[in-house]
């Protein structure tokens, strides 16, 4: 897989296979946990919290990995880098990129589960 596919169809069929009936369970989890983690990206992105910013995309970025959306979590290692240096040059880009490879992932993961 390289980095610029949006899932790892291999992690998320093992995921499927492992969690059996609470897979769609899961699924919705990881949506609306990426919802309050992508609000308070926002929140502390909007007064340039680095650390605020730094753990929202840690956080985000291990949920994202641990569900095989490796691009996303690409996105939010390097925003969480950036906070750690407080480099806010692309912050809103980077944001908006993380908010665009989102609803590209929910989407797919929406898709797979049909």
């Amino acid at each position: 897989m390289t980095i610029d596919q949006h899932l790892d169809y291999d992690v998320i069929n093992a995921l499927k296979e492992i969690m059996e009936e609470d897979f769609t369970f899961l699924i919705d989890t990881y949506f609306n946990d990426s919802s309050s983690r992508i609000s308070a990206l926002n929140s502390a992105a909007e007064i340039r919290d680095a650390d605020g910013i730094r753990r929202a995309a840690h956080s985000f970025k291990g949920s994202c990995s641990n569900l095989g959306a490796s691009r996303l979590a690409s996105l939010c290692s390097a925003l969480e880098r950036n906070a750690l240096q407080e480099n806010f040059a692309s912050l809103d880009a980077d944001v908006s990129e993380i908010q665009e490879e989102f609803i590209v992932v929910k989407k797919l993961l929406q898709d797979f589960l049909k």
